[in-house]
């Protein structure tokens, strides 16, 4: 078996261009962690109260906008359910991170640990613990429940997470990091929106454009230098956790828990052309780069179409 070296690396390209140097990019980002990193526990005000009037995330970003059900609520049960579709978000959000801290550990563990590349993905895993707890605190702060995802997708995880090649996990990665980031984007600066929730999707959203750039450059370079059937596996596997997070993306208890009737609910939710716009408009970025460096081929996406979250 050929091995694949450094220098190897450097000198291929893939649709995107040259590939980047691992471990000047390393140096990099953490220059930008070092300068950019928050602690939220002191950097957010959890003392202050909830402000009257104002959302827990912006309305056309909640699932149910725009439908027949939406219009028949009040505004008080609209802003309810975006309350409770945040905490659920947040709650998705943990569990992917904790996935995510996982294979980013397997993915160091027969590297380098002087190398820039093991430093950052160190930090990353920091800045991912500091994340999960500001969004568990956030949580609590707005007097939501968790919303843990269904038993069965959060046994299945443990299955995808087991099998997943190391592109496979830098793909996972960017699916749990881009469509929210996406949706952050539009919430940090929405005045509409309680101060505090605005100041965690701040930082998460700081903080993660470093996440998703390492990911990203380091998944062009498995896709370079991976085997043909670890790129195949990894369409289907990526196919698959696409489906996953589609289905979990936000949990059907939230519509009981403002007094919606389940199905009705989730049912619309299905048949919102809205509902649908924002969620592909929120992965077109992703589903673009992942199409540039063949992760859209077959199987995969197939899976991609059937989670909707590709055209």
């Amino acid at each position: 078996m050929t091995t694949v070296t450094e220098k190897d690396v450097q000198a291929l390209r893939d649709a995107l261009g040259p590939l980047k140097d691992r471990e000047q990019l390393a140096a990099r980002l953490l220059e930008a962690s070092a300068k950019h990193s928050f602690d939220p526990d002191t950097e957010l005000d959890w003392d202050s109260p909830v402000e009257e009037g104002k959302w827990f995330w912006p309305p056309e970003l909640v699932s149910l906008y725009d439908t027949p059900l939406w219009r028949k609520m009040s505004e008080e049960q609209r802003m309810d359910l975006a309350r409770h579709e945040a905490a659920s978000l947040a709650s998705l959000g943990i569990w992917f991170e904790i996935i995510l801290m996982q294979l980013l550990v397997r993915h160091i563990y027969d590297k380098s640990v002087t190398s820039n590349h093991v430093r950052y993905a160190l930090t990353e895993i920091a800045d991912e613990c500091r994340h999960s707890m500001m969004f568990a605190r956030m949580i609590q702060w707005g007097k939501g429940p968790a919303y843990p995802v269904p038993p069965r997708y959060h046994n299945l995880a443990r299955v995808l997470k087991t099998v997943s090649t190391t592109p496979g996990s830098f793909a996972a990665t960017l699916l749990g990091e881009e469509i929210l980031d996406w949706m952050q984007r539009l919430t940090f600066p929405d005045e509409r929106v309680q101060t505090l929730v605005r100041g965690v999707t701040r930082i998460h959203v700081v903080e993660e454009a470093r996440h998703v750039r390492y990911a990203r450059e380091e998944l062009r370079r498995q896709m370079v230098t991976a085997p043909r059937w670890e790129r195949e596996f990894t369409r289907v596997s990526c196919g698959e956790a696409a489906r996953v997070f589609s289905v979990c993306f936000v949990n059907p208890q939230v519509y009981e828990n403002v007094g919606l009737d389940r199905r009705e609910a989730v049912a619309q939710v299905k048949a919102s052309g809205h509902r649908t716009e924002v969620m592909q408009t929120g992965a077109r970025r992703l589903t673009d780069f992942f199409d540039d460096i063949g992760l859209l081929n077959g199987v995969g996406r197939r899976l991609w179409k059937s989670s909707g979250l590709l055209a």
